[in-house]
């Protein structure tokens, strides 16, 4: 990000844009609260003399799982609601590089879900088209940004949170290596799974957010120290893709005749494409929510849960009760499993340095998805639900528009600790799809 450059708006400016923006929007679903606009705009203006901060002046959206000092936390659940005395580590440090926090944003209740309609506060508009699902959980943080709202907003991702609400509005979504972004004051998911993701308009934008965040962190026991590297030119990157008939698309042949026209696309910008077997990382997905792991759901709601279960989102709840289920033997037998697919994942990176995926393998609309809740949220989390589990970053962009006027996105995986390897392939592909499709969003409030 670059500093405050003479002429352009200043730090406070930006500031009431982005409220101005929100009332204008009139989506009250998008937000669960706001700061007061003068108190937003103040600390704005307390910025004088800082123009060299990374983030300077940059308003943020933060999804409503991850605590903001002076506004309360809800998971969309507003029997669990508690203001919490101070900052998760991730809003300190983007706030210690400039960044203006304007409001907690909506999400799929307990961060469950990746459709963004489970919700008591209402259903985000998405933003392209708006009888589809906006996706989730990180529902209103995505809105946010491809509304134009926000240059930026943090969301979750556990099993697809950061990743499928992107590809639905037409954004980048970033969600990086376990551990590099402290957890400290997220209401855990998955606790062993969770990670703070970034929308954004573009890579670089994404990209600084995520410097701004990354390093270690005394008060999160799953926080790593991994080195973060810097975006590069990429030689002789080989990409790997599923052969063509373990391909996901439910039918959508326009969502596969998309991706068909990304891989052309990469492959003239100079990547190698190799196909892979794709099935050890679909079992390993169906793990996620056939196996143990949703017992950390459990874990994570399980107060509220034995005292006010009707508080809960019914489809929510018959989730989380899901998890009470498994036995430690189940767990343990998981766990030998999921060692198993890991090491057939390692093999697979042998052959290739990154997987290009379908972000989603199709689209529903709000009234398919409240018909049959469960399976068409599983659906779409076919490319997503196995990355955290197998420890990988992804990088999620926009690529097309479908003839009926539906974004389709491509994600981009690597082996963790590789998010700069993502980074770098994706600023060529993002700056081929700009050229490709003209401005993808709105780039405004602009970014200092």
């Amino acid at each position: 990000m670059a500093a405050h450059r003479s002429g352009a708006a200043t730090p406070e400016q930006t500031v009431a844009r982005s409220f101005a923006r929100i009332r204008a929007r009139g989506d009250a679903a998008i937000f669960i609260s706001l700061r007061e606009e003068a108190e937003a705009v103040a600390e704005a203006r307390a910025l004088a003399g800082k123009a060299d901060l990374p983030l300077y002046g940059v308003p943020v959206a933060v999804k409503d799982n991850i605590d903001a000092a002076g506004m309360p936390t809800t998971a969309a659940c507003p029997a669990f609601a508690y203001k919490p005395g101070r900052d998760s580590t991730a809003v300190a440090r983007l706030r210690a590089a400039g960044a203006i926090v304007i409001g907690k944003t909506n999400l799929d209740q307990f961060a469950t879900g990746l459709v963004g309609v489970r919700s008591p506060y209402g259903i985000p508009k998405n933003t392209i088209k708006e009888e589809l699902v906006p996706g989730g959980s990180s529902s209103g943080s995505a809105v946010a940004v491809a509304a134009g709202l926000v240059p930026l907003a943090l969301g979750t991702d556990t099993a697809g949170s950061g990743r499928v609400p992107a590809g639905l509005n037409n954004i980048v979504g970033l969600k990086p290596s376990l551990g590099l972004v402290s957890t400290y004051g997220v209401v855990p998911a998955c606790r062993t799974l969770d990670c703070v993701s970034v929308f954004a308009l573009t890579v670089d934008a994404a990209w600084a957010a995520l410097t701004a965040m990354a390093g270690p962190d005394v008060s999160d026991p799953y926080s790593r120290s991994r080195l973060l590297g810097a975006p590069g030119a990429m030689p002789s990157t080989k990409l790997g893709v599923p052969r063509p008939g373990q391909r996901l698309f439910f039918g959508d042949r326009a969502f596969e005749a998309a991706y068909n026209a990304a891989l052309d696309r990469l492959a003239k910008l100079g990547y190698a494409i190799v196909e892979i077997d794709i099935e050890p990382f679909y079992e390993t997905a169906r793990l996620l929510y056939d196996g143990p792991w949703v017992a950390e759901r459990t874990i994570a709601a399980g107060s509220l849960l034995a005292s006010d279960p009707e508080a809960i989102h019914p489809v929510t709840r018959e989730i989380i009760l899901s998890g009470l289920r498994p036995t430690a033997i189940d767990a343990f037998r998981a766990f030998y499993k999921l060692e198993e697919l890991r090491r057939v994942a390692d093999v697979t990176f042998r052959d290739v340095d990154a997987l290009v995926l379908p972000t989603a393998p199709t689209a529903y609309t709000v009234q398919q998805v409240l018909l049959d809740p469960i399976q068409l949220n599983s659906r779409l989390g076919s490319y997503t639900n196995f990355v955290n589990l197998l420890d990988m970053c992804g990088l999620a962009l926009p690529a097309a528009f479908t003839d009926a006027g539906i974004p389709f996105g491509i994600t981009l995986l690597a082996p963790g600790g590789q998010d700069a390897r993502l980074a770098g392939i994706g600023r060529v592909f993002y700056a081929d799809t700009k050229l490709k499709l003209g401005a993808l969003n709105e780039p405004q409030p602009p970014l200092a």
